[in-house]
This record gives structure tokens, sequence and C-alpha cells, in this order.
């Protein structure tokens, strides 16, 4: 029976050494799981954050190039066209003034702004046929016509005071500068002009922004 004591008790010694053996293998898996799911999560969180920052930045970049391209676009001035310009014009001659001088508005009524600048086309009607204008020696500038807003210039002509009937003028043809579609108005100045001998336009346009006398 002491034989049977001690193999017994031998039995349940090696069983708890067995057992507690395995809780330490089971302790230690424990422990490691935490690290390699800590590190799986840096690596997938790297990951992510690479990505997102990637594709944050490649959207970023996608939509601010196209910002930009809308940007100068929408930011571009474009020249002002004739559908756009409500043309008139009024006699402005000063007494005294060895010629007359009709001013030619053109306000911008397009929704936009637009860019005009040099000098428009003018042609006067007459009973003798179509007289062009000449470009007078001013500098032209740009002007920059904000919606509902006008410029200006002159047409400069020459008195028929000689007495005699002279050549009649029944028309003002205007064409904005840079363009090719021409608005016809009534000719606001003197009726008639003297007869020249053919040598040279006696009428004269002044550049866009300015209704002073030809030069």
């Amino acid at each position: 029976m002491r034989i049977h004591k001690l193999t017994i008790a031998a039995l349940a010694v090696a069983a708890g050494l067995s057992l507690t053996a395995c809780q330490n293998d089971d302790d230690s898996a424990g422990k490691s799981d935490p690290s390699s799911a800590s590190s799986a999560s840096s690596s997938g969180g790297g990951s992510g954050s690479g990505g997102s920052d990637q594709g944050g930045g490649k959207d970023s970049g996608e939509q601010g190039t196209a910002a930009g391209t809308g940007s100068n676009e929408d930011g571009k001035i474009d020249k002002c066209r004739t559908d756009e310009l409500e043309v008139t014009a009024a006699d402005r001659t000063i007494d005294g003034d060895g010629e007359g001088t009709v001013a030619v508005t053109l306000k911008n009524g397009g929704g936009r702004d637009c860019a005009i600048s040099g000098f428009a086309g003018v042609d006067l009607k007459t009973s003798e046929g179509a007289l062009s204008a000449k470009r007078s020696g001013q500098p032209a500038d740009t002007h920059i016509l904000k919606d509902g807003e006008s410029t200006y210039f002159g047409v400069n002509y020459p008195v028929n005071d000689s007495g005699g009937s002279g050549v009649r003028v029944t028309g003002l043809v205007v064409t904005p500068p840079n363009e090719t579609k021409s608005v016809t108005l009534d000719w606001p100045g003197g009726g008639t002009l003297p007869v020249t001998d053919g040598s040279g336009s006696p009428v004269k346009v002044g550049p866009i922004g300015g209704i002073g006398q030809g030069g």
C-alpha cells in the first residue's frame, strides 16, 4: 500500500507540473497575441494613413487644377462684341470750332466685363457714296468696360460754310474695334460736308476713350 500511495503521489505531482507548464505556455501565447495585434494595427494604420494621404493629395491636386483652370477661364476678359454694345451718336460741336464733332457712345450691355481698345471703323453714308473716316494720330489705350459702363470716341468733320449745297450726309456706320459687324445710325451732325478735291478723307475718327479733335 505504501508503494501505491507513493506512485499515486508522484503521478499527482507530475500532473501538476504538466498543468503548470501548459498554463505558462498559454500565458506566453496570450502575451504574444497583443504584441502581434498591435504591430498589425500599426502596419495597417500606417498603410491606411498613407493611402488616405495619397488619395487625398491626388484628389486635392485634381480639384486644385480644375478650380484653377475654371478660375482662369472665368477671370479672362474677352473683347467687347458688337451685339453686346449699345451704340448711339450725338452732335458735340462747339461753337467757334473749325470742325464739327460727333460723339459716339458705346455702352456695354452684355452682362459681363469686356475689353475695348484702338479705333472703331467709321463710314459716312453720303449722297456721293460711302466716305470712310481716317484715323487720327492720337494714341489708343485699352479700356475695361464693366457691364452697364460706357466709353466714347469722336468723329470730326469739316463744317460746310462754303455757301454751296455740299455733300449730303445720310447716315453713320460704326464698326467696333476688332469686329466685323456694323451698326448703322442716323447722322446727328451737320447736314452736309463741303465738296473736296478727293485727295483724302476730310472726316477723322479718334481713339476709343476720347472725343477731342482728331488732330
